[in-house]
């Protein structure tokens, strides 16, 4: 299937590591150029070499933590010097946390709305711009959790499902611009981020770090197992292509059914 993603320019948050990682090198094989941004900048410069050597592709990678809106400003400042416009723009950058909501300060709230929520509105209010010209396609990285709460991160739960309706308010209003924008929901995908939580969990358990994440699996999901960040990198490739112009403010769900109900 022709994707007809040659020579589009693509922006990823998080994208040195796990899924913003698969995504950028799935991509990348598509042909699609990329700017790409993450805090540890030895590993974003090393992915960043890695992707063009492999893809033949040309790759900017910006240090910056999209928590913060000058370091966004300074990465949309990057991107416009290097591209005179942009096609594709996948906000991942995300993580995890662990708290009980009574106990939880309110600059925890602030910090995770700030990277999962106000990340992706401004972005887009510093990449759209790129994309008017020609339209575009906008990905936010939601989660399963943000429909089928997890019960330890209640400020995940809550920060992703508002990603969720932003994608939706989004997608209302910059249709008129034929820019599309959707959100993906993914289920259990084996990213450094579980290991390191299983590193830090199996212990309590008596059992190895690999045999907690296969428990997760097999309590969760019916196939019984994590999908591979590159399984679901798949799915965001085909959302950013022209095979997908009639997918517009929905969210989609990667799970292997871990889903309980119907939406």
């Amino acid at each position: 299937m022709n994707l007809d993603l040659k020579n589009k320019i693509a922006v990823i948050t998080g994208g040195s590591v796990g899924i913003g990682l698969a995504v950028a090198k799935a991509l990348a094989q598509e042909g699609v150029h990329l700017a790409i941004c993450a805090r540890d900048e030895e590993r974003l410069q090393a992915v960043t070499r890695d992707i063009e050597k492999e893809y033949g592709v040309k790759v900017i990678g910006v240090k910056a933590d999209v928590s913060k809106a000058p370091d966004i400003d300074h990465f949309a400042a990057v991107i416009a010097e290097h591209f005179e416009k942009v096609d594709i723009l996948i906000n991942n950058a995300g993580t995890g946390s662990s708290e009980k909501i009574m106990d939880a300060p309110d600059e925890k709230w602030y910090y995770y709305w700030d990277l999962h929520v106000m990340a992706a509105i401004r972005t887009a209010k510093t990449i759209v711009p790129l994309m008017k010209k020609n339209g575009g396609v906008i990905i936010n990285s939601a989660s399963i959790a943000a429909t089928q709460p997890m019960w330890y991160e209640p400020i995940y739960n809550v920060t992703k499902i508002a990603l969720v309706m932003l994608s939706k308010c989004l997608a209302n209003e910059l249709i008129t611009h034929h820019i599309r924008v959707n959100s993906i929901s993914p289920g259990l995908i084996l990213t450094p981020d579980w290991v390191k939580t299983a590193k830090i969990l199996s212990p309590e358990k008596n059992i190895s770090w690999e045999e907690y994440l296969d428990q997760v699996a097999k309590e969760n999901n019916p196939l019984g197992r994590f999908a591979s960040p590159e399984e679901l990198a798949n799915f965001y490739v085909f959302l950013c292509s022209s095979r997908a112009d009639f997918c517009i403010g929905s969210n989609y769900y990667v799970d292997g059914g871990q889903l309980k109900v119907i939406l």
